[in-house]
């Protein structure tokens, strides 16, 4: 029974992943997921709203229940999909990667708190309060606009800076808080009650908020307030400097790559891999490739994939070869020969023809199929003969490496 599902269990793993070729149904499902998580969100605050509660109440519960529904059903697909979400992992691992990956994470708190009243009503409040981590399902949208992503790998790349710039804010902010309260605690007890009093003012100071529910009226207070908005207002710059030159720079690193990319002396292959080849059911990092031949893209059931040493290579997947160029320095050419009716090799095993010790049969293309010749190899009409030869050859055509 296992074996029978395994086919239906990668079938939809290729289909609840991010979509991203040409495959109609993983493509359906992406514009589906996401319509369901805008729609959940929609009726989740539509619901803050009296007006349309009272009016569409009864409507928007049901699609807020069927979504939530939904989501649960993807996380327990997604579960049962790990093994091929996480290929480089065992089954049971793949399934805990899942668990607690951040995505996992807010999967199950999309949906679980939903249903959490029901066996404990005494917290309902609570519960309903981490519904709100449904937004972060949001995040999703990362896997389809490559704009969203290079957002997270700024603030990736940029966290220590960011992280040491707002820990010098709130120091500042703390600091502001102890100084208005010395200045204005005896003036304002009411509103400056205690050393941490000050610590909404000292933020929607250095923020530059400014709210004006609580501020100082002290000669002194004014003062110190004065010299805190300046220094805020530079304060609060510095995160901002810091992400906006995280974008130069991941966009001058972008445009350097493709630059790059265009003086590549490097070529391709490519190779469609069938039942018979000996590399099917091997992981790359058993191929043995020589040193500088990469497996560059893994092509699989029309999905891009990047290839791991670990990645296991499967029937009908077709690999592309990347090496580095031939030096045109060594002048090695190969001639091209298309064996007509009457051409003297037709018939005759590659042993038997009369030709030069300076060439050699390199390869030979019949129908389509490339075949690695031999001494018993018999070529037939309409064969591609491709020869490394030093000689003279009429009715040859020159390949150039």
């Amino acid at each position: 029974m296992k074996n029978t599902l395994e086919p239906y269990r990668k079938r939809l793993a290729d289909i609840i992943d991010v979509r991203t070729g040409n495959d109609m149904a993983g493509r359906l499902f992406d514009f589906f997921y996401l319509f369901v998580i805008l729609l959940n969100l929609a009726a989740s605050i539509m619901l803050t709203y009296e007006n349309l509660k009272i009016k569409y109440g009864d409507l928007l519960l049901v699609t807020e229940r069927v979504t939530v529904i939904i989501f649960c059903i993807d996380y327990i697909l997604r579960i049962w999909t790990a093994k091929y979400q996480y290929p480089e992992t065992t089954g049971v691992r793949a399934v805990r990667k899942y668990l607690l990956s951040f995505t996992g994470i807010v999967d199950l708190l999309s949906f679980f708190p939903y249903f959490l009243p029901v066996f404990f009503p005494a917290g309902a409040v609570a519960f309903r309060m981490l519904r709100v981590m449904r937004v972060f399902r949001l995040f999703r949208i990362n896997a389809y606009y490559d704009s969203f992503k290079l957002i997270t790998d700024v603030l990736s790349s940029k966290k220590q800076q960011l992280f040491s710039s707002v820990f010098t804010i709130l120091i500042l902010m703390m600091a502001s808080s102890l100084c208005m309260y010395s200045l204005e605690h005896e003036a304002q007890p009411e509103v400056f009650t205690n050393a941490f009093s000050g610590i909404w003012w000292a933020a929607s100071t250095l923020l530059t908020v400014g709210y004006g529910d609580i501020y100082p009226i002290t000669t002194m207070g004014k003062i110190f307030g004065i010299f805190i908005t300046f220094l805020g207002v530079g304060m609060v710059a510095i995160p901002t400097g810091i992400i906006s030159a995280g974008f130069v720079d991941q966009y001058s690193h972008i445009k350097r790559m493709s630059e790059y990319g265009q003086e590549s002396d490097i070529h391709f292959i490519k190779i469609h891999l069938t039942e018979q080849d000996a590399w099917v059911g091997k992981s790359i990092s058993q191929l043995h490739l020589p040193e500088r031949i990469i497996v560059a893209v893994l092509k699989r059931s029309n999905r891009i994939l990047v290839p791991r040493g670990n990645t296991i290579l499967r029937a009908d997947d077709t690999m592309v070869l990347g090496a580095e160029s031939f030096d045109a320095n060594e002048h090695i050419k190969l001639k091209e020969i298309v064996l007509q009716k009457n051409n003297p090799w037709v018939g005759h095993r590659i042993r038997d023809l009369d030709i030069s010790r300076q060439s050699i049969i390199v390869l030979v293309r019949r129908r389509k199929k490339l075949l690695i010749p031999n001494g018993n190899m018999i070529l037939q009409e309409g064969d591609m003969v491709i020869i490394y030869t030093q000689t003279f050859l009429s009715d040859a055509n020159e390949i150039n490496i």
